[in-house]
């Protein structure tokens, strides 16, 4: 008997755990991290900007504050993570060169990644305390993960 599950995300977890996702994430998609920082940023001239909202997320308020953020770097595109004033996990993509589509397209990749590693933590640390066996694993062609398991 088999069942097919399709995982619909709600990121719902404090700064360490997104910090976690998106380190595990930018690696796929070839960004390295540059920095952690609390400051703002200046902007200069020239450089194009996009942000992006992960709807139904939410970064739990830490010890920290709220100003937490992590900053990726590819073939001069800098994206930012961080929080917005509702609490939704976005990014903030900039490049110079790059239109604004260019990096929204940047942008919703990075994300979409993001999400899919902070997900497939969940599922696989929930099958582990249900004492579920992954018998194995495949990432397909389209970026589609299938996690086979065995309930005992």
């Amino acid at each position: 008997m088999s069942t097919v599950l399709v995982v619909a995300p709600i990121v719902i977890a404090n700064w360490s755990v997104i910090s976690a996702a998106v380190m595990g994430a930018i690696g796929t998609v070839g960004f390295a991290a540059v920095r952690e920082t609390i400051e703002e940023e200046t902007h200069e001239r020239g450089v194009n900007r996009a942000e992006i909202e992960l709807e139904e997320s939410e970064i739990l308020e830490s010890s920290g504050g709220s100003g937490e953020q992590l900053v990726v770097e590819r073939d001069g595109v800098q994206a930012i993570f961080g929080r917005d004033e509702r609490g939704a996990l976005k990014v903030c993509v900039e490049g110079k060169g790059y239109s604004k589509s260019q990096l929204k397209q940047i942008g919703e990749e990075l994300i979409g990644r993001v999400t899919q590693q902070y997900v497939y933590n969940r599922v696989v640390t929930e099958l582990g305390e249900r004492n579920m066996t992954v018998v194995s694993e495949e990432v397909t062609a389209d970026n589609t993960v299938k996690i086979r398991v065995r309930n005992w």
